[in-house]
């Protein structure tokens, strides 16, 4: 059996009883480590979990999974996944690899950003659909998540932003001269999602938000020691302190329902929320 166990958000101890479960009957671990972090390291889980773990990189789990899946059929075989198993396209494709192969697979659930973001206060029926922002580069400045943004606010609904996270990638010189040598971690904040998207609609001048537009700021959502939720406009998040990574942003929708806003209240850290709120909410 191929196990795709979701580990939640936090640390080792979110995993569930089924999934714990699962995992101790495995003779393999993996741990998928490119697409999100855990705030445990890798030997917490291990002694949590009272199970050796691989680190599966974006190279392992892309181009290599056989090795993922080796002997599966005979074995079983756990892939973490920090979130829940479904977080990621890559982990849709793992487990379409198995099938093929003949490979029974159980996919075990857990919390993931797309339902914890509710913990800032906006209801989860009124997202709309959900974008990444990737770093820029002095060569690649992508901006076809602003047309998602807009037709979410067009609508009225809030956008959930997922930002980049850099892990084992290598410079373009380095792939190009077959070096395998990897740039340092990077993990971006919401401070420079904040600025990327100000120069977009600074370009673009359509009109999906303005720095005025409320937003809201989130990090290490799920951890009860160190969560940081903070509202305000994007223009005022943009010096905010968030901490270390992972964070993750919220534009909120034209169509704010004065609950959410009642709830937002508790994490204001804008002076001008109430005139923003009455000037584009009405509320």
């Amino acid at each position: 059996m191929l196990y795709i166990i979701g580990l939640g958000l936090s640390d080792e101890t979110d995993i569930t009883v089924k999934g714990l479960n699962a995992l101790k009957s495995c003779e393999r671990v993996y741990l998928e480590a490119y697409t999100s972090i855990l705030l445990a390291s890798k030997e917490k889980l291990e002694s949590f979990y009272d199970r050796e773990i691989q680190l599966a990189d974006r190279e392992l789990v892309e181009s290599d999974s056989a090795v993922i899946l080796q002997g599966a059929d005979k074995v079983n075989v756990a892939f973490l996944v920090v979130g829940d198993p479904f977080g990621a396209t890559t982990h849709t494709d793992l487990i379409l690899r198995a099938r093929e192969m003949g490979i029974p697979v159980t996919i075990i659930h857990n919390t993931s950003i797309l339902n914890a973001v509710g913990v800032c206060g906006l209801q989860l029926y009124n997202f709309g659909q959900t974008i990444s922002i990737p770093f820029f580069t002095d060569t690649w400045r992508p901006d076809s998540f602003y047309d998602r943004i807009k037709e979410n606010r067009t609508i009225g609904l809030h956008t959930l932003c997922l930002l980049d996270i850099k892990v084992k990638e290598q410079s373009i010189e380095n792939l190009a001269r077959g070096r395998n040598i990897y740039e340092p971690p990077r993990y971006m904040t919401i401070n420079q999602a904040i600025h990327q998207l100000l120069e977009i609609e600074e370009s673009r001048q359509e009109n999906a938000y303005t720095p005025f537009t409320l937003a809201i700021g989130l990090a290490h959502v799920g951890s009860s020691a160190d969560q940081v939720i903070k509202v305000g406009s994007l223009q005022h998040l943009l010096n905010e302190d968030f901490g270390p990574p992972l964070h993750s942003l919220v534009i909120v929708g034209s169509r704010m329902h004065i609950v959410e806003r009642d709830y937002m209240r508790h994490y204001v850290v804008d002076k001008e929320f109430d005139t923003i709120v009455k000037r584009d909410y009405n509320l």
